[in-house]
């Protein structure tokens, strides 16, 4: 994609303008990096604010401008390798090398600036066919959707939208319905539209479909004709009086389907009267922030959501067998086939639709389930028209993040974590408003899922959201543009071809295939690909063709080989322009030349005493941080002992950090002041670690995991205020002590593994927990617990009691915390059981049914 490319390129250059870089970039050199620079922004900017309606004509300019900045991007990476590598043993041809690049750089330059000069000529002739654009817009924009009037599962939606329109509210009421492409809002709008009693309580109805095209006029005359049954030309002011007139002192309703911007809406709302007489707006949109935008306080936009498997399959009978039964033959292979549409009625009724062509007979579903794949490619091919207008809409910014989510495997949660990670990596994420990136990939990831192409997964205990997935036939949408764009080349079966013939063009890999050796030779070449990603399981049957392969990729700059189990340390290395790597190491390792690395992950084979430092502490881009053995973090002191000349050594872009087993971990602390995660494991110098501990003023997320550990510690205020999150393993603090964890103004969560030690817990009216939403205790010796009342824990939404053998019971006044959702009890005693089930009885003679508690007693009881 143009626009990632864009990126990847800017982000190169960005490094040279830093003053460590002049030994690559010197300042003759500098000012062809800022003329190229300057040039690849203005095509950025082009692609920011292009606003062309024409998707294929601005795929040739993007296909354009993506290959000339590929062949730039291949000049420059390969010039920057070379010196490094080179300059890292032979000083003395520094003055060659560099003026090798300058010339190269000159070369690029030209053809940016030619490849700018078309786009600004480009960009002169929309702007001048702008008006004439919008004067040839289909007057009657097709709506792309398959009307159904059944309402197969969403009886519960159309019972919900049906009180709203009939609410007792007299100001006029807008109620939007969102969901992504597909998932019925139409069919839903459409049954109330067409109620019976719906239209006998409104004067005047009208349907107007707007489409990703907002066109004022059609949206006009739609209305118009609906209103007073005239097609006659008017002026567009003449019709807006005309509407307005027309609905003035009537109760009225008006469907407005498949609105795609907020524009649009203010741009229509101006023409519908307020009369306080309960007159409504029903609205269906894919996009989130649109709904948000038009709805009215009285109501939450109403989300349309999947269909069950119940519900799909009796969709799925209803229009291939009508009134009548599915065949009891027929039923386990039909529901085997329904359950992969995964509950989008669109994708249920084209698989209906195409089973309804055969004959109903067990061998010919059985065929379609023994090729689902293929069965499946045709049933996203007939979706597709609905579900590319979401993509095509999509800004420059979020159209690689979208297809880069399409390359992870099927039917498997993503973790966002690791996906923000690459995603920066990528360069995919742009810096906003001084947020940090990974900030910013946030608010990119619930842009799509407001936008219903992405869905949320799993979610953390702090109600972040910690996995992710897509639905497949976006999946498969993904997979049909990624081949057009370039983006990500997904690797599956296993096809008998030489894999480097496959992908040595290709920009970015995600292997999700098992390998063997006959389908690898190794060619004497230097790959295209910039990224390569294994998906593959620990088992691999031949590890060794994987770091053969990432051999040969001396320009990649994000690896991810930690599923295979194989050393990577003889090649990890030799990738100088590395922004993101995981892999297993069995070594020691130099990463002297990836001054780039944003993302280390390393893991060892197994436990081996820490005999390799790692020098990180000139990676001024470093972001994420975990290592274990046989790694540890070198000691920052004498790395800057050796750094003659240079500033103090900090680490300021650090933002998470693991410190396994190292000894210097006060010292590694004290110098990355910007930390937001912290997790230590086993460090020896814990006697230390509070006074640097302190200092982390940005820290909102601290886990520590220890053997044996003096509890004086941590027997003061040690812990950052800013804290949010915090997990202790086999601290042992006094419960005494625990208490005083409520002086963390902004403790969300507390886990405690072994924790706290102490057969007695005393919560005094002074003692609260005022943000606290999520309390973990697992502990073997804690017998009473006593609370002075709910107010202990204001805000308290999840309690989870674990291996809880000696508990008494728990304090009663717990059921009364009025924000309580769920009191897990897991491997505890029948008296912790009973007391929990003792609560729930109190609440439910209360009214509060809301208050749920799961037991899972232990095994063998």
């Amino acid at each position: 994609m143009a626009y990632a490319a864009l990126s990847s390129l800017m982000y190169t250059l960005e490094q040279l303008f830093k003053p460590n870089q002049y030994f690559v970039c010197p300042s003759y050199t500098q000012q062809h990096v800022q003329s190229l620079y300057q040039n690849l922004s203005a095509l950025q900017l082009f692609l920011d604010n292009t606003t062309t309606k024409d998707i294929e004509t601005l795929k040739v300019v993007e296909k354009r401008i993506r290959n000339v900045v590929y062949e730039a991007e291949e000049k420059v990476d390969s010039s920057l390798r070379y010196i490094i590598t080179l300059l890292a043993d032979l000083t003395e041809m520094r003055e060659e090398t560099c003026k090798f690049f300058e010339e190269e750089l000159v070369k690029v330059e030209k053809d940016v600036d030619s490849l700018r000069k078309e786009v600004v000529q480009i960009e002169s002739n929309e702007h001048g066919s702008k008006s004439a654009e919008l004067a040839t817009t289909s007057s009657s924009p097709e709506k792309r959707t398959i009307e159904e009037n059944t309402i197969v599962g969403m009886e519960d939606d159309f019972n919900i939208i049906l009180d709203r329109l009939t609410a007792q509210i007299d100001e006029l009421t807008v109620i939007p319905i969102f969901g992504m492409g597909g998932i019925g809002k139409t069919t839903l709008a459409r049954k109330a539209y067409n109620d019976s009693y719906i239209h006998s309580r409104f004067d005047k109805h009208a349907w107007v479909t707007i489409s990703e095209k907002f066109n004022q006029r059609q949206m006009l005359l739609e209305v118009a004709s609906a209103i007073t049954g005239s097609n006659q030309e008017r002026s567009d002011d003449q019709l807006m009086e005309i509407v307005y007139r027309g609905l003035k002192g009537r109760r009225f309703l008006i469907v407005i389907d498949d609105i795609w911007s907020t524009e649009a809406w203010d741009q229509m709302q101006r023409i519908f009267p307020n009369d306080d007489n309960k007159s409504r707006i029903l609205l269906t949109t894919r996009l989130k922030y649109v709904a948000d935008y038009v709805n009215c306080p009285d109501f939450p936009p109403h989300s349309k959501s999947f269909l069950s498997l119940e519900d799909s399959w009796n969709l799925f009978t209803e229009k291939i067998f009508k009134k009548d039964p599915c065949p009891p033959l027929l039923e386990e292979t039909g529901k085997h086939i329904v359950q992969q549409c995964q509950g989008l009625p669109l994708s249920v009724v084209v698989v209906a639709g195409l089973l309804g062509k055969m004959d109903p007979t067990h061998d010919n579903w059985k065929k379609v389930e023994e090729n689902l794949n293929s069965f499946f490619g045709t049933v996203s091919e007939r979706c597709q028209s609905i579900l590319s207008l979401s993509y095509n809409y999509l800004p420059q910014y979020l159209k690689a993040c979208f297809l880069y989510v399409g390359g992870f495997p099927e039917d498997r949660e993503i973790n966002v974590s690791k996906l923000i990670r690459l995603w920066i990596a990528e360069q995919f994420v742009k810096a906003r408003n001084n947020k940090r990136l990974e900030v910013v990939a946030e608010e990119y990831l619930e842009e799509l899922i407001d936008r219903s192409l992405i869905l949320t997964g799993k979610q953390r205990a702090n109600g972040r959201i910690e996995t992710c997935k897509i639905h497949d036939l976006f999946r498969q949408l993904c997979l049909s543009e990624v081949h057009t764009e370039n983006i990500v080349y997904y690797m599956n079966g296993n096809v008998l071809v030489s894999l480097l013939e496959v992908i040595h063009d290709q920009r970015r890999v995600i292997d999700l295939r098992k390998h063997e050796e006959k389908q690898v030779y190794i060619n004497d070449i230097t790959s295209l690909t910039r990224t390569f990603i294994s998906m593959q399981s620990l088992d691999l049957d031949s590890p060794d063709v994987i770091c053969s392969i990432v051999s040969q990729f001396k320009l990649l700059k994000v690896l991810d080989v930690l599923s295979v189990w194989y050393d990577f340390s003889g090649v990890i290395p030799e990738l100088v322009h590395l922004r993101y790597v995981a892999a297993r190491i069995e070594g020691g390792l130099s990463l002297a030349k990836s001054r780039n690395l944003q993302t280390i992950i390393l893991v060892g084979f197994e436990q081996t005493e820490l005999v390799h430092p790692l020098d990180i502490w000139r990676m001024t881009e470093i972001r994420h941080l975990d290592i274990e053995w046989p790694l540890y973090i070198s000691n920052p002191l004498e790395a800057e002992n050796n750094s003659v000349g240079e500033q103090p050594l900090f680490l300021n872009n650090l933002h998470t950090l693991t410190l396994q087993f190292s000894p210097f971990s006060a010292e590694i602390i004290r110098r990355t002041p910007n930390l937001k995660k912290l997790k230590m494991c086993e460090i020896s110098d814990y006697p230390s670690i509070p006074d640097s501990l302190i200092l982390l003023e940005e820290l909102e997320t601290l886990k520590i995991e220890v053997n044996s550990i003096d509890p004086s510690i941590f027997s003061g205020d040690v812990f950052p205020p800013n804290l949010k999150k915090l997990t202790l393993s086999n601290t042992k603090i006094p419960w005494e002590v625990m208490n005083l964890l409520s002086n963390l103004p902004n403790l969300e969560v507390l886990k405690g593994y072994y924790a706290f030690s102490g057969t007695d817990w005393t919560l005094n009216e002074d003692v609260v927990f005022r943000k606290l939403k999520h309390l973990l205790i697992r502990s073997k010796d804690l017998q009473r617990w006593e609370a002075a009342g709910s107010d202990n824990f204001p805000m308290l939404e999840k309690l989870i009691l674990n291996w809880l053998f000696e508990l008494e019971e728990i304090p009663e006044s717990i059921g009364d915390i009025m924000t309580l959702k769920l009191i897990q009890i897991v491997d505890c005693s029948s008296a912790v059981e009973n007391s929990a089930k003792r609560i729930r009885k109190e609440q439910q003679s209360f009214g509060n049914y809301e208050l749920q508690v799961q037991i899972t007693p232990m095994l063998g009881l």
